[in-house]
């Protein structure tokens, strides 16, 4: 297929100063979880979006200095050269694919306790701590602030010497330069503060003095909000922002718009939909001539090319669609618009940073695991075997596994009880604000609907017996988790139900059954689903109170930013709150509540309750059979598998990751004490320069294998008739001849004797006799196996000692180029040879960093 016309405008090329990125796909700056603590896990996802055809991918905000530290929220960082060596393994996979790299230069201001560093905060003025940290910051003197000018500049030159293409000025979300604007915050009298032009000044300094310092190779970049305050969603209140842009408007190179709101700006599909910042951005193209970028969670290409053809916006810039879908440009580009996988806007991505840990994310349970476990959002390995494949469960767990199985090629059998596929999501998708969650169902549904290895049972309630009699070589069981109707106090499940008092649950309200009467909702939860359900009852007119434990409503969306929200939302419909207090008794005419804190009773009359705690997982089917092989799956004639909430209940995404997990571990070697690669420091030998033998081992073996497949592409190419394939074989054979000399002083550095060349040829010649001896047959083989050699790469590097992974970054761009030139010969690009040509126009010989050239 081809790009539709109306989209052609989003693959325009759009400069931005001194380059150019090759469409309007922008993925800005976003937090990922990884940072400076997990550069190998943060190059790899970033490279995977770039492969995925964004023109710009940014990094989450980079400390420019130690006195700006934010852990346990991990940031990445630039405050010296060990910083650029991390940034560089990002770029070169970024550039790999024909993308522009952005870094976000950031201080904290107020909101960076330092916890880690323990130097002193600073800001504008002396300030508490705006993370909720009981220290408070130093008011800046001229010192500081000239400090900071030079550590700015300091971050900008290295981001430039790291191979960045954009580099920002971060003057929003509530940091360090947003308080140098901000009216309200900026107390000052001297030039910093007070006018307009005073509290601008600083912004200004650091965007010339970075446009001074990387301006002639980097563009620079500022993020910046339209409006100044919190008003009413939709309708901005702008304050002195227009004045204030007029001021810089023409100073940078491309502007990176947001709004005060953050809640709406990162807000969840229940509560902002699609293009919600398109209010507050009316203004700003008219206002510079500079290219201009904003975000929206943005997943339709007809909402992107309005965005564009109505000049509100230059750049479709987009942070969870990325997520949800790498693969969102290529997609389009291809004339692939089914195959989207939208953003469902639940925000598991951004809890990642409230938790300090890697991303995650419900549609694309990839991501976040590129480096670390070697997976694709698009691609998976091929079949190990002719297996036959049982999933008992068409929830989300057991519809991604089918898909996953059925894009590796098993024969793949999923039977539902019901009528309708989705399991939880389908139920949980007809609650109010809750629609866009079915498309965790629809895009599985969708893709398995194209796979005919994949047959889908409805209405098939299987036995014991008839999982059996299905002859199945693998049977995985998905049939989910039931919510209870008892509370867990903190050690054990106890009813709340007296004198025959019914207490309904989730599953209850979803099924459509709804109380009578006045109702108490206990979340034990602490998620969505509480706020959800009080809501849905509350649409009937019944009065309702929402309890819970915690001191707050909802307390763990507050790390996806939803919290304030759904207590607004509550509060709006009259719900009754009550915080700190446990449900203990429900008789059918009084809820009786106990204080979390003195113990003490609260009785509220009401006829009816719902307990959204916890759940018991729907197993009774997996116990059911292995009792009828006496308890011991080595007797069953198929392996057992329990996947998703049948194995431990959980949230969504924890559901599509257990099926995707499911689906690439089947006929893959395991091993249970070694699950995953890890990021940290080694302090045995290898870190102290002396690799150990695994890695000089593999190293080896590696470098052999360049030299052998030369000789397999010279061979394949001598088979081709076609001049345009017999080249493109041709520069397949040098790029393995490029990387085989690229690498080979680091067998000189650790006195490794490669077989002799004679055998090696001998070797590659043999197997391209093996293997498929026409073109599409050598290009659908390259392109089942060449992308799981990335991961392989990949955990070489992970092994190598420091001294040595500047050169094995570049023996994986080798294989990166290689499934570039793959993908776009598959695609029918003209072009598809290009990706070959850049990494063959590279010096064998890799500079260290300190000797990169700045331009």
């Amino acid at each position: 297929m081809s790009r539709d016309p109306r989209y052609d405008i989003l693959f325009e090329p759009i400069r931005i100063g001194p380059v150019t990125a090759k469409n309007r796909f922008y993925q800005v700056p976003h937090c990922t979880g990884m940072g400076y603590l997990r550069p190998h896990t943060l190059a790899a996802m970033r490279g995977v979006k770039a492969e995925g055809g964004w023109g710009v991918v940014c990094t989450e905000y980079n400390s420019i200095h130690p006195s700006s530290d934010d852990l346990p929220h991990v940031s990445a960082a630039l405050w010296d050269d060990s910083d650029v060596r991390a940034h560089a393994a990002m770029t070169d996979r970024v550039h790999a694919h024909g993308a522009l790299a952005g870094a976000e230069l950031w201080h904290g201001g107020a909101r960076s306790p330092n916890l880690f560093t323990r130097e002193t905060p600073m800001d504008v003025a002396s300030l508490p701590n705006l993370a909720g940290h009981p220290f408070q910051t130093r008011a800046m003197d001229r010192t500081d602030i000239r400090d900071l000018r030079r550590w700015h500049r300091r971050a900008a030159l290295r981001a430039r010497e790291a191979g960045f293409d954009i580099v920002y000025v971060y003057a929003t979300h509530g940091y360090l330069l947003a308080n140098f604007l901000d009216p309200r915050v900026n107390t000052r009298s001297d030039e910093y503060g007070g006018s307009l032009v005073n509290r601008v000044r600083l912004v200004r300094e650091l965007i010339e003095e970075t446009k001074e310092a990387v301006g002639d190779r980097c563009a620079v970049a500022v993020r910046f909000k339209a409006d100044e305050t919190i008003g009413d969603d939709g309708v901005p209140e702008f304050g002195e922002r227009r004045e204030m842009f007029a001021m810089l408007a023409e100073l940078p190179d491309l502007w990176d718009i947001n709004v005060a709101d953050y809640s709406l700006e990162m807000g969840v599909s229940r509560f902002t939909q699609e293009g919600a910042l398109e209010p507050y951005m009316s203004w700003v193209k008219s206002a510079t001539t500079r290219p201009v970028v904003t975000v929206g969670r943005y997943t339709s290409p007809d909402a992107m090319a309005a965005l564009v053809r109505r000049g509100i916006a230059d750049f479709v810039g987009a942070a969870r669609p990325s997520i949800a879908d790498p693969f969102l440009p290529r997609k389009i580009e291809e004339g692939r618009i089914e195959d989207i996988r939208e953003c469902i806007g639940c925000n598991i991505c951004y809890a990642g940073d409230a938790t300090g840990t890697p991303i995650r994310c419900t549609q694309n349970p990839a991501m976040g695991e590129e480096w670390r476990k070697g997976w694709h959002p698009e691609r998976a390995p091929a079949k190990g075997s002719d297996a036959r494949i049982l999933i008992v469960g068409a929830g989300p767990a057991g519809l991604e596994a089918a898909r996953a199985l059925g894009a590796r090629g098993y024969a793949v059998m999923l039977a539902e009880a019901g009528r309708d596929l989705g399991g939880r999501v389908t139920r949980e998708a007809r609650l109010p604000g809750m629609s866009a969650y079915a498309r965790v169902r629809d895009h599985r549904a969708q893709q398995l609907a194209k796979m005919p290895n994949v047959e889908i049972f409805r209405e098939s309630r299987l036995t014991a017996q008839d999982v059996f009699d299905v002859g199945a070589d693998h049977v995985a069981i998905a049939t989910g988790a039931t919510w209870r109707r008892e509370r867990f106090d903190g050690k054990a499940f106890v009813p709340v139900a007296v004198d025959g008092a019914e207490v309904l649950t989730p599953d209850d309200i979803m099924a459509g059954r709804l109380p009578d009467g006045p109702t108490v909702v206990f979340d034990g939860d602490n998620y969505y689903m509480a706020g959800v359900i009080a809501e849905r009852i509350r649409e009937t007119g019944l009065p309702v109170t929402y309890v819970t434990e915690e001191d707050s409503v909802s307390a763990w969306a507050g790390k996806t930013s939803e919290r304030w929200r759904i207590r607004t939302r509550l509060m709006r419909l009259g719900v009754d709150i009550v915080t700190a207090h446990a449900l203990t008794a429900f008789d059918g005419r009084t809820a009786t509540l106990e204080c979390a804190y003195t113990g003490a009773p609260l009785r509220i009359a009401a006829t009816g309750a719902v307990l959204v705690g916890q759940r018991t997982p729907n197993d009774a089917l997996h116990r059911e059979i292995l009792a009828m092989a006496g308890g011991d799956p080595a007797r069953l004639p198929f392996t057992l598998t329990r996947i998703g909430d049948c194995d431990a209940p959980a949230i969504i995404a924890a559901a599509t990751y257990a099926g995707r997990r499911y689906a690439m571990g089947m006929d893959a070697a395991a091993d249970p004490d070694q699950p995953m690669r890890h990021e940290r420091i080694d302090v045995g030998a290898a870190a102290a320069g002396a690799p150990d033998a695994a890695y000089r081992e593999t190293l080896l073996r590696y470098f052999e294998e360049e030299v052998a497949g030369e000789a397999w592409f010279r061979a394949l190419a001598a088979r081709l008739a076609d001049p345009a394939h017999r080249r493109a074989m041709t520069l397949l054979a040098e790029v393995e001849a490029h990387c085989a000399a690229i690498v080979a002083p680091l067998l000189a550095r650790h006195g490794l004797r490669p077989a002799p060349r004679a055998d090696l040829v001998a070797s590659g010649e043999a197997d391209a006799a093996r293997g498929p001896q026409d073109w599409d047959g050598m290009i659908a083989l390259m392109r089942a196996t060449f992308p799981g050699f990335i991961a392989d790469f990949l955990r070489l590097e992970a092994m190598a000692p420091e001294a040595d992974r500047a050169v094995l970054r570049r023996m994986t761009e080798h294989e990166v180029v290689a499934v570039a030139f793959l993908e776009a010969e598959a695609a029918g690009a003209a072009d598809s040879v290009a990706p070959l040509l850049r990494y063959l126009a590279t010096p064998v010989a890799t500079p260290p960093i300190d000797a990169r050239p700045a331009a």
